[in-house]
């Protein structure tokens, strides 16, 4: 159902509970920002269409626009970072780490492309999603640099921690690209997802495509969904 299609009449939620109704909010808060055309466009009004309740209603629970957007960042991060670190929790040497924490990175963004572009896609104005927003971005960065430094132990020279962030930098750059460009250009005949990711790891690492690739299946099955059209 599009934005501008009205949504049936609520029903108003029973005394005490109002956490019901904060949590449809923040779910059509997200299912807007990631379907949206131009998401850097919703409105509260949109929202609370999208519910079935009046705007004012909103305000008992989110004091304006922003708030409610940074909210569904913090979720999606969350969600994001979790399934990271599920994917790597068991892995037993660095470079399974790694590669696991990639792999479910890229699976996510291409499983849930309108949520990816939420969070990646750089459309919201600084005056309602300031980058402090963004916060928890950056620890998933950390962890990946994290990772790849962790990874490189032993190599003859060993990198700065300068050399370190902009080698995970440049990594999170080629993950990024690598979503993006999936997502967008589904008519393209991309090769399968996890040659995708073992080769770009494999330039990442100096290991062989090949390694890599061996260490995928320990991440999950490649989902082999084309992206979805936003």
């Amino acid at each position: 159902m599009s934005s501008q299609e009205r949504s049936a009449p609520r029903r108003r939620n029973p005394r005490g509970q109002g956490q019901v109704l904060k949590a449809q909010l923040v779910d059509a808060a997200a299912k807007l920002l990631s379907t949206l055309d131009q998401p850097e466009t919703l409105t509260l009004r949109q929202v609370a269409r999208e519910v079935g309740v009046a705007p004012a209603s909103i305000y008992s629970h989110f004091p304006d626009l922003s708030a409610l957007i940074q909210h569904v960042l913090r979720l999606r991060y969350e969600e994001l970072a979790r399934l990271m670190d599920q994917a790597a929790q068991s892995a037993p040497d660095p470079l399974v780490d790694l590669v696991a924490r990639c792999a479910a990175y890229v699976r996510w963004g291409v499983d849930q492309p309108g949520h990816y572009r939420t969070l990646f896609g750089g459309r919201m104005p600084d005056d309602l999603v300031p980058g402090s927003a963004h916060g928890a971005g950056a620890e998933l960065l950390e962890a990946v640099v994290t990772s790849l430094a962790a990874a490189a132990e032993g190599e003859r020279r060993q990198p700065s921690a300068e050399q370190q962030w902009q080698a995970g930098l440049m990594l999170w750059t080629a993950l990024h690209g690598l979503v993006s460009l999936y997502n967008d250009h589904g008519n393209i005949p991309w090769p399968p997802l996890d040659d995708l990711i073992a080769d770009l790891l494999s330039l990442h690492t100096a290991r062989p495509a090949a390694e890599i690739a061996a260490l995928l299946p320990q991440c999950g099955d490649d989902p082999g969904l084309a992206p979805d059209s936003i």
